[in-house]
């Protein structure tokens, strides 16, 4: 949520920034709005604003590059699951087999 604070101009002066009113300058850049306007109008530094569209971009494009919609996505998720639960059912028995002292491949 954004703080205002009233200026001599009477112009609100956001000094935290949410993400949605972020959103909207950054939109508004996309557009093809003029950075220097939007910095006035917002009393933003122009770098500033060129960062926030720098980062929407490249979010963006992780976004399109991404394939959660392609089927061997989800075997390849379900692998990793079931790897992740066998590796763990190994410890498990590993610390078993070495409370109850048996020996296994000669590692203790």
């Amino acid at each position: 949520m954004a703080v205002m604070t009233q200026t001599n101009e009477e112009k609100p002066v956001f000094k935290r920034w949410s993400a949605g009113r972020k959103k909207e300058v950054v939109l508004r850049l996309l557009k093809g709005e003029p950075i220097d306007g939007l910095s006035r109008e917002y009393g933003v530094p122009i770098g500033q604003l060129e960062k926030w569209k720098e980062t929407v971009l490249a979010r963006m494009e992780l976004l399109l590059k991404d394939r959660s919609d392609e089927p061997l996505h989800a075997e390849l998720e379900a692998a990793k699951r079931q790897i992740g639960e066998l590796c763990m059912e190994n410890e498990l028995l590993r610390e078993k087999s070495r409370k109850q002292g048996v020996f296994w491949g000669g590692k203790w």
